[in-house]
């Protein structure tokens, strides 16, 4: 019984890939300036051209990675959308400043101009992502070094100097551990260490920094995981400190999981289900409509993200990919209750939300 129901899952997993993996190579490319659309209504028209570069590095990231893992997507019109989108943005995303080339922009006109830069790292990260699953199809060096060099700079920048962030480091606001930062961090050593021993020997005391950093977040003896705390690992005062993100929280779960499965660490394994998926799902889950809210605080106040409430696709997406890895691990009844329980809630609810989950997301064993 199990064996079929998941074989109906894996059914409808690979139908929505398809059919969503064909939309964005229909709707999304830009043939006149390269890159991709990111604003697309459902019958593909374009309603607004700004081109996000956080964005355009997963779409390079998931074409690569498809066109190298998955058989079904090994065709060439596919290798050709991640070069376009690579080009890209190795011609635009990079602001230049005065010592040289700077941060990543936020957000290009549809002909590359830079509209926005954040004073955070992700646009980054997800150009390390691009440019180093790109490389491993066309074994370009330079490529490689690119993606190092930018993750290079990022480590510079989280463990040593934020300043060229731009970001002043005011009196009234200390700096604290926020998790999407070793959270990323740690999937960035996982993409580029992958098969690659030299780089992985560079990078393994990043590792065991990005998974400590992250366990911080386990408070309140052990009942809660929160979103910020200081950096020697202490709660937060105020509505900083108690806030609450399911998504993320599951997401840190499963590259956790990831992690610990790689080095047989299985006390980790056992932390990463218990605390960083149990404790966000029981939390986060609406009991009454369905769902995982967007922000909680840990102690019942409302938080002050006024979108709080909000059940957004992408950390049902975190929690899908979260709990299938647990079960393909474990094979623990209760996990593959959990995954049924939010996949019977997201294809109810947001499968249109599909168009982006699938091509944003990392459930590639389908």
């Amino acid at each position: 019984m199990t064996a079929a129901l998941l074989e109906q899952y894996r059914e409808r997993l690979r139908t929505e890939l398809d059919r969503v993996v064909d939309f964005w190579l229909k709707y999304s490319h830009d043939k006149e300036h390269g890159g991709y659309f990111n604003c697309l209504g459902k019958d593909g028209k374009v309603y607004d051209e700004l081109k996000y570069v956080w964005l355009q590095g997963r779409q390079v990231w998931m074409y690569s990675r498809l066109y190298r893992t998955m058989e079904r997507f090994h065709r060439p019109e596919i290798l050709e959308a991640a070069k376009s989108g690579a080009a890209f943005l190795q011609k635009f995303a990079r602001v230049q400043a005065s010592g040289g080339p700077g941060k990543c922009a936020f957000c290009l006109t549809r002909d590359g101009r830079t509209v926005k830069v954040q004073r955070t790292i992700f646009s980054e990260c997800f150009y390390v992502m691009a440019m180093d699953e790109l490389s491993r199809i066309t074994q370009d060096k330079e490529m490689q070094a690119d993606a190092e060099s930018m993750m290079d700079r990022l480590i510079f920048w989280v463990q040593t100097d934020s300043s060229d962030l731009g970001r002043p480091q005011l009196p009234g606001d200390p700096p604290i551990n926020s998790m999407a930062v070793p959270m990323m961090l740690l999937c960035l050593v996982d993409q580029l260490t992958e098969g690659r021993t030299d780089v992985a020997e560079k990078y393994k005391d990043l590792s065991g920094w990005c998974v400590e950093r992250i366990l911080q977040h386990i408070q309140r003896d052990g009942k809660a995981i929160l979103e910020n705390v200081t950096l020697n690992g202490k709660e937060l005062p105020g509505c900083q400190g108690r806030l609450q993100n399911p998504g993320h929280a599951l997401e840190a779960g499963w590259f956790l999981l990831q992690y610990a499965l790689k080095k047989g660490d299985v006390h980790l394994q056992k932390t990463a289900v218990d605390k960083f998926m149990e404790i966000p799902f029981h939390t986060g889950w609406d009991k009454q409509h369905g769902g995982l809210f967007y922000f909680l605080d840990v102690d019942g106040h409302c938080p002050t993200q006024l979108e709080w409430n909000m059940k957004l696709w992408w950390p049902h997406c975190e929690a899908l990919i979260a709990y299938l890895m647990a079960y393909g691990h474990s094979r623990e009844p209760v996990l593959l209750d959990r995954f049924k329980q939010i996949y019977n809630y997201t294809f109810t609810h947001v499968r249109d939300a599909f168009q982006r989950l699938f091509i944003w997301g990392k459930v590639l064993s389908v």
